[in-house]
């Protein structure tokens, strides 16, 4: 069964259901790339690793710094004569200030790994264009984010172009576009913004809702060889229906990322006309 949205489906903005989507959208699309661009390049799959504070929900471990009480005072809060003796302001004499003992909570670090997509000239070995698709981690402050701006910035002093796929509605504005031009565009959810590494100063970018299909992109190779055009609704609907997304999906609760007043009126109407065809049927 296909996705009920004619574009990107908002129910796979869950975290949960995002990482298997977007391991498999990058792999499709090397796959639909591949054969369009063989044999003078070759389309691969990179690594991009990283260690950040896990932030996943677990119990944390706690360590509890000694402190000397006697062993059958109970624990109290001090009194309102005891606060109001104690010397705030400053010590007793001139010794300096001893530090107060902390709790200390440890928080396990993960490694993270973000795919993305290189294509190179086979012949010189060069990395023609990049194809990066935007996971939550480089849309929210942290390492992450960090590593991929770092990144997008080599690209785009480099020789190579850049492709940046943000099918992400939260988060802060990663993608290369400045923000300042955010205006320049109409209203849109999500996003799609190639750089040309023979004209940086012109930004092609496809915006696209809740209520558009997917759009299909045009893929810089190097002078004379025209695009290739990634078919992003052929790959997303591959990706969807092979992950089995429509078996798993409660399609009659709100999806995971906020909507608008506007979508979620359309979204609701999309509901009723779901409802009403499958009670026919």
């Amino acid at each position: 069964m296909p996705s009920p949205f004619p574009g990107m489906d908002p129910y796979l903005e869950d975290r949960h259901s995002w990482r298997g989507f977007h391991a498999a959208l990058i792999v499709y699309i090397r796959d639909a790339i591949q054969p369009r661009v063989r044999p003078a390049y070759r389309a691969v799959i990179e690594e991009r690793d990283y260690v950040t504070a896990d932030d996943r929900s677990i119990y944390p471990d706690l360590t509890i710094s000694h402190r000397m009480l006697r062993e059958t005072a109970p624990i109290l809060a001090p009194s309102v004569a005891e606060v109001a003796s104690e010397p705030h302001s400053r010590p007793a004499d001139n010794r300096p200030p001893t530090a107060d003992q902390p709790l200390r909570i440890r928080v396990p670090l993960s490694e993270h790994r973000e795919g993305y997509l290189e294509i190179i000239h086979r012949d010189s070995g060069d990395v023609v264009t990049v194809i990066e698709i935007l996971s939550p981690t480089n849309k929210v402050k942290g390492e992450g984010r960090r590593q991929y701006r770092r990144k997008q910035r080599q690209i785009l002093h480099s020789e190579a172009s850049l492709v940046e796929i943000d099918l992400l509605s939260y988060g802060h504005h990663t993608v290369a576009l400045p923000a300042n031009h955010l205006t320049d565009l109409p209203p849109h959810r999500y996003r799609v913004c190639v750089c040309r590494v023979e004209n940086r100063e012109t930004f092609e970018v496809y915006t696209f809702g809740l209520a558009d299909r997917l759009p299909r992109v045009a893929i810089p190779l190097l002078a004379p060889d025209p695009d290739v055009v990634l078919d992003l609704p052929a790959v997303f609907t591959q990706c969807y229906d092979n992950g089995g997304y429509a078996d798993d999906i409660d399609y009659t609760r709100p999806p995971p990322a906020a909507l608008s007043e506007e979508e979620a009126a359309w979204l609701r109407e999309l509901q009723e006309a779901r409802q009403a065809v499958a009670a026919v049927e």
